[in-house]
């Protein structure tokens, strides 16, 4: 998908939850999460976002193409504790996705790190001497008729694309992706990955708090 198709869905906010100092939505596929460069950009999850909770700020993003469970600060302080689990990594997120091909075994671990990929950006790929390390879980639900796998996937890290790059580095990319799946695979209505879970703790109580999405296609 090239920026000059950009059209995103004209959809309703869908909030999870809200209160004093956090905000959870479920994002849209084929909608940005902040905008791009350019007018035709502008529209974005976080300006939507910001017509009903002018107060919002950014956290973390999800791909264009990707949807489900992304969280907004609601005050300076929540961005910045919950930025800071971000970082350190002690979030939970689960995603669901439809691979192409018979992924076997029923689980393992992809260890390869990242890094953009500057004559082809915005793709990262596997580079061993300068990525950064990325790590992602999976693990199978089932095997489909057509040939294809269900799975749910854990990233380690939170590298641009990982779930990807990491698909498709071991022979199953994500079906629908448009940088990174070829022939048949690439053939579907969208990318399919959702990301279904994600546990935080609370900014203000510490309380660990798990949000979900419904994936919309499996």
């Amino acid at each position: 998908m090239t920026d000059a198709a950009y059209a995103p869905p004209d959809e309703p906010l869908r909030v999870i939850h809200a209160d004093h100092a956090i905000l959870v939505v479920d994002k849209p596929a084929g909608l940005l999460t902040v905008p791009g460069k350019g007018e035709d950009l502008a529209d974005c999850l976080i300006a939507r976002v910001q017509k009903v909770f002018p107060e919002a700020l950014l956290v973390h993003r999800l791909d264009r193409d990707t949807s489900g469970v992304i969280v907004f600060a609601l005050t300076r302080h929540a961005q910045r504790v919950l930025s800071a689990g971000f970082e350190a990594r002690k979030t939970k997120k689960a995603y669901r996705a439809r691979l192409w091909g018979h992924l076997e075994p029923k689980e393992g671990r992809v260890d390869l790190p990242l890094i953009v990929d500057w004559p082809n950006r915005p793709r990262q790929h596997v580079n061993h001497e300068t990525g950064k390390p990325a790590q992602t879980d999976w693990r199978v639900l089932g095997h489909d008729e057509d040939g294809t796998t269900r799975v749910r996937l854990f990233p380690i890290t939170g590298r641009s694309h990982q779930l990807r790059v990491h698909m498709k580095e071991i022979g199953h990319p994500i079906l629908g992706d448009p940088l990174y799946a070829e022939g048949p695979a690439r053939e579907f209505p969208r990318l399919m990955l959702h990301a279904e879970s994600l546990r935080i703790a609370h900014p203000e109580t510490g309380k660990g708090m798990t949000f979900t999405a419904p994936c919309p296609f499996i």
